[in-house]
């Protein structure tokens, strides 16, 4: 079910964040992401503190990304990592080119 859930919102969505909504680093990551300017609907922020599978979730995400914490931020269909791994790629302009690729920009 964790499974599917996530497939089913990397496959659908051009950029996904998995967060909490008390997480700080959760809503940086949105802030960052909304300055960029992102088209409609190509941004997905899934508050796991809702669903009641949250630590299934979480713990697929482990398997699948070597993470569990919060963010974890999908960039098409790959893990880019958390807050600081995106922060980084906007730095080195990475993270645009990377948008562009996908159509999300």
């Amino acid at each position: 079910m964790a499974q599917q859930f996530v497939a089913s919102h990397i496959a659908s969505d051009k950029v996904v964040v998995f967060g909490k909504k008390n997480c700080p680093y959760c809503h940086s990551a949105l802030d960052l992401l909304k300055e960029l300017n992102i088209k409609p609907g190509h941004l997905a922020f899934i508050d796991l503190t809702s669903r009641k599978n949250m630590d299934d979730i979480q713990d697929y995400l482990m398997q699948l990304t070597g993470a569990r914490t919060v963010p974890r931020i999908f960039i098409g269909e790959t893990c880019i990592g958390g807050f600081t791994d995106l922060d980084a790629l906007n730095d080195s302009g990475e993270l645009s080119i990377m948008l562009k690729k996908i159509g999300a920009l």
